[in-house]
């Protein structure tokens, strides 16, 4: 088939990066412009060494309109707020796929009060689907633009998609999650300041994180609305990865191997979903695609752990996978990569 022209807007990030290391590896794609206001003129390679004697492509600074008239997909790999200045413009003319948190929320006031400024293009909130491929491929298929999921949202809900599903959650469901630094972007910060992060764990966005109204969101839709969730995020001193663990009575008594066969069975269709027998680990799903679930299950107590990269699958990687589906391509095309062991 005829390559895919694809180009991405704000590729200096770590988002971009990853889009690089795997986009130039799809077989079939053609990366036709990656953009950075900071970098332009400068090679690719400069700034991401790890893609050195593998492009010579360089950044530029051109407009939006320009980019979307040579591209078939155009990805965004902007911080929160950037996308929904440049996107209206090329609404139509182009199929888009936004990294950010712009389009995730379908509720206004929710975006406004949880990412604390007004949005700018809000008649366009109900234009995206949310590209969380397990849950939603058959809307994706048939999209024109998609807001991929937060990298927390991504961990959570694979987790409890499956229980809202079977209707084994009760009103109040307790979600931890623990993130490593790459999760703050690739400017220095006071979050990814070494001396601060290497030895330190801590909560932040106690009970207020932008990504719980997402969450709630995203179970409503599958059948689970009104729930109570408390969402704590907490950094910890690792680079890569988010590991989710999710805490709830269930309904009903249920056993491990009861609750296993239940996502085993809504995942089956799900490559990248793998269902272990014991804790995942952050380790073998780093730099991949994949997620890893373990479930435990006690009389009525259960607890359902996820494993993903923060980078891959919790944003680049399943950015790619949801290309793949618009395109009619096998969504696991030019993604399949193990993690390290050890």
């Amino acid at each position: 088939m005829k390559k895919i022209k694809a180009s991405i807007v704000g590729g200096s990030g770590y988002g971009g990066s990853e889009l690089l290391r795997f986009l130039l590896y799809h077989p079939n794609v053609d990366i036709v412009s990656v953009t950075s206001r900071t970098h332009a003129g400068q090679n690719v390679s400069s700034v991401h060494k790890n893609l050195s004697k593998l492009t010579e492509m360089k950044f530029e600074n051109s407009d939006v309109k320009d980019i979307a008239e040579k591209s078939d997909v155009v990805f965004f790999a902007m911080p929160h707020g950037a996308a929904m200045e440049m996107i209206p413009a090329i609404i139509k003319k182009t199929k888009i796929i936004d990294l950010s948190g712009d389009f995730r929320l379908n509720n206004l006031k929710d975006y406004e009060e949880h990412y604390n400024f007004g949005h700018k293009s809000p008649h366009l909130l109900n234009k995206f689907v949310y590209g969380l491929t397990e849950i939603n491929r058959n809307l994706i298929k048939n999209a024109d633009n998609i807001a991929c999921p937060g990298c927390f949202p991504t961990g959570a809900l694979l987790a409890l998609a499956p229980l809202a599903k079977n209707d084994l959650l009760p009103e109040y469901i307790a979600i931890d999650s623990k993130t490593g630094s790459s999760g703050s972007g690739s400017i220095p910060s006071a979050a990814t300041h070494h001396p601060t992060r290497a030895n330190n764990i801590k909560a932040y966005k106690v009970l207020s994180h932008q990504h719980e109204p997402e969450i709630k969101q995203e179970l409503a839709k599958i059948g689970k609305s009104n729930l109570s969730i408390s969402f704590v995020a907490h950094s910890v001193p690792a680079v890569r990865g988010i590991f989710t663990t999710v805490h709830f009575l269930s309904k009903k008594e249920i056993s491990s191997k009861e609750l296993k066969k239940i996502f085993s069975s809504y995942y089956k269709h799900s490559f990248f979903v793998r269902i272990v027998d014991d804790s995942p680990e952050s380790s073998f799903i780093s730099g991949t695609n994949f997620a890893d679930i373990g479930i435990f299950a006690k009389g009525k107590k259960a607890v359902v752990a996820s494993a993903i990269d923060n980078l891959v699958k919790g944003a680049s990687g399943q950015a790619i996978q949801n290309m793949n589906l618009m395109f009619g391509l096998d969504e696991k095309t030019g993604l399949q990569f193990p993690g390290m062991h050890p």
